[in-house]
């Protein structure tokens, strides 16, 4: 690809790619922008194994691809106003953060283009983080499936997870390591297109799912949660999935205008560590 010297090596499953050859504690090139932001609209999800870096390299990094997202309801760390803490330790209780199906912040009305998250400190089991093709998940869906879905608005919200009864709410925190800050702001809404075109390449996908979606325009709650949960079922079907398998040192970076994702636990008794920045739509 180009003369940045990147390898980009397909991971054989629905999406995903590993990318060697690039020092990322050193400023990306021009080619090495372009070639990894082609790498990425057409694999949606990115590893880079064997990297050292630092916040300030990662900050760097995400810059290079947007700009930092707007991150609501979770505090940076500590000297920092765009990196957060995914942080569990080995004796927590709490139930596993981001385990269902989901596409970062999808409430807001510029969504995040993507997110970046480091491996830090991780565990010798567990911990995968699951990936699912909403383009292709898009393209396999049945015709009668997808004529119920052609043209509805969904509504999204973050009041099921951030507002103050929800499930990161007020009687979650004090057993979470995470910093999360639940808000009545939570309780906005926002709508999207269900199926949309993706904003870079024009790809048509689907776009978030049940637990940002709320309801659908002009159809009764008793109507669009049937629907919608059938529509959940098959977005995270097995045939539209990357497995991701952690190891420390990799920063992978993925497309939310393209992919689902979901964090799996197994890794009880362990501490777990990383840093995550978002790309902000552009």
């Amino acid at each position: 690809m180009g003369q940045s010297t990147i390898t980009v090596t397909p991971s054989g499953q629905a999406c995903g790619a590993t990318v060697t050859g690039v020092d990322l504690t050193k400023p990306l090139s021009a080619e090495q922008v372009a070639d990894i932001r082609a790498a990425w609209l057409e694999h949606h999800v990115l590893a880079f194994t064997g990297q050292d870096i630092s916040d300030d390299d990662q900050e760097r990094f995400t810059i290079a691809f947007g700009g930092f997202g707007d991150d609501p309801f979770i505090a940076p760390i500590e000297g920092r106003k765009h990196v957060i803490a995914v942080k569990r330790m080995a004796d927590e209780t709490s139930p596993l953060f981001a385990e269902n199906w989901h596409s970062d912040w999808s409430f807001q009305a510029r969504p995040p283009a993507g997110t970046c998250l480091y491996g830090i400190t991780i565990p010798p089991m567990g911990g995968d983080t699951l990936f699912s093709n909403q383009h292709a998940a898009l393209d396999a869906m049945p015709g009668a499936m997808r004529a119920k879905l052609e043209g509805k608005i969904a509504i999204h919200s973050a009041k099921k997870a951030y507002a103050p009864e929800g499930s990161y709410g007020e009687g979650d925190i004090a057993r979470r390591s995470m910093d999360i800050r639940p808000s009545r702001a939570a309780e906005a809404s926002q709508t999207h297109p269900l199926i949309r075109a993706h904003p870079e390449t024009g790809r048509l996908g689907l776009f978030s799912c049940l637990g940002y979606i709320v309801g659908l325009e002009g159809m009764a709650d008793e109507e669009s949660l049937p629907l919608l949960m059938e529509l959940y079922r098959w977005q995270g079907s097995e045939a539209f999935q990357y497995r991701h398998r952690w190891e420390k040192g990799t920063l992978l970076m993925w497309d939310n205008r393209s992919v689902l994702h979901a964090a799996t636990g197994g890794y009880d008794g362990y501490d777990r560590l990383l840093h995550r920045t978002t790309i902000a739509a552009f």
